[in-house]
């Protein structure tokens, strides 16, 4: 697999991370997961609509909303001029 880019989005108190990954060849986005080391500690790749699935409500999951929400200048009810 090529390099990729990754953003931190969350590490819980048990030390499990998630990542905003990017490949830089195909800007293909998806989340990470690095499990805590008594875990396993191996990365997981996870599709975008996947993690955000129905009823996807985790802090993880609310750290990329507000990561996404982030690239809105213009409140969401605000008037277009």
């Amino acid at each position: 697999m090529s390099k990729t880019n990754r953003r931190e989005l969350y590490c819980s108190p048990r030390g499990d991370c998630w990542f905003l990954g990017r490949e830089p060849e195909s800007g293909r986005a998806f989340v990470i997961h690095q499990p805590n080391g008594p875990s396993g500690g191996h990365l997981t790749h996870i599709a975008l609509g996947d993690f955000l699935h129905d009823g996807a409500s985790g802090p993880e999951h609310q750290a990329l909303l507000r990561l996404i929400g982030s690239l809105v200048d213009v409140p969401p009810f605000a008037e277009r001029t």
